[in-house]
């Protein structure tokens, strides 16, 4: 989730000098000729902003080269240009990198290494957390500017369930992003798994059902794969209304929101399906084993 000492030295070496760069450039603060000699956080943040107010100021430093960068040092610099900024939400810890997600339209997902420390470290453990943030291509990753400003907000659930859709449409649209620049070119996706992705949650569906719809209707053979994906979502529902009147346990089969037949094995259900169903709609009937809790 973070990047390695030497890159995080090497991440350093090359920001901060374009820091103090473009501080004596607008003379925001005086006697500045580190990073050390700012007064305060905020001053730092002010210089960061007027940077990528102005990012033709990388430019400037590429061509100037004050410092003495190598090539590779200044391509780097350089692909900073290609930075994103803006607030974001910071939304799940994974094993190789934290997301931060972009709930705009359409929404995006961005897979972020932290710097010195871990992100849950600098954050805290109770995502989703809004802040403002840089984001900055490094190496063919993504790294955040090392200047994070949180809010203090508390997101209540039904911004935690849109913010859970934003991710899941931006996975499907366009993956995980994790270089820069990003294009914004959707990843070609089977007739099929637009459906399921369509079809994963009741506003999703309602979102999408003209895609439903069109989907289905271009291609007939699609309809097996809606009822099975329905019959998915209400066998949830149907398992836990049988639950509460007191059935633990048994095989059932659904069609159309129907449970139309039931037994103690699925050879039971099916003999019952084959018998009851007409041949044509057989192949939409889900069937589903309802287990005993421990």
């Amino acid at each position: 989730m973070k990047l390695c000492s030497e890159d995080v030295e090497l991440f350093y070496k090359l920001y901060h000098p374009l820091l103090i760069y473009v501080n004596k450039r607008y003379n925001i603060a005086s006697g500045v000729n580190s990073l050390d000699d700012f007064r305060d956080l905020e001053e730092i943040v002010e210089v960061r902003d007027k940077l990528y107010e102005h990012p033709e100021l990388i430019d400037s430093f590429v061509r100037e080269n004050p410092h003495n960068f190598s090539r590779d040092e200044l391509e780097i610099i350089r692909g900073w240009k290609n930075f994103v900024k803006g607030d974001l939400i910071v939304f799940r810890y994974l094993k190789k990198y934290t997301i931060f997600l972009d709930p705009g339209e359409p929404p995006k997902a961005y897979g972020v290494l932290a710097l010195k420390s871990p992100l849950e470290e600098v954050l805290g453990p109770f995502l989703p957390i809004m802040t403002q943030a840089v984001l900055l291509p490094f190496k063919g990753k993504i790294v955040y500017d090392s200047l994070l400003r949180p809010y203090n907000v508390i997101f209540g659930s039904g911004i935690r369930r849109s913010f859970k859709e934003a991710y899941q449409e931006a996975k499907h649209r366009f993956g995980i992003i994790t270089s820069l620049p990003f294009s914004a070119k959707e990843e070609e996706k089977s007739d099929a798994e637009k459906l399921k992705f369509y079809l994963r949650s009741e506003s999703s569906r309602d979102q999408y059902w003209e895609e439903i719809e069109e989907l289905i209707n271009k291609d007939p053979s699609l309809l097996k794969l809606y009822y099975q994906e329905m019959g998915k979502i209400q066998a949830r529902t149907i398992g836990k209304r049988l639950r509460k009147i007191g059935i633990r346990r048994g095989w059932f089969a659904i069609l159309e929101d129907e449970v139309i037949t039931s037994g103690t094995a699925r050879e039971e259900v099916e003999r019952n399906v084959q018998t009851l169903v007409p041949e044509e709609k057989r192949e939409f009937v889900y069937i589903f084993q309802l287990k005993e809790r421990r």
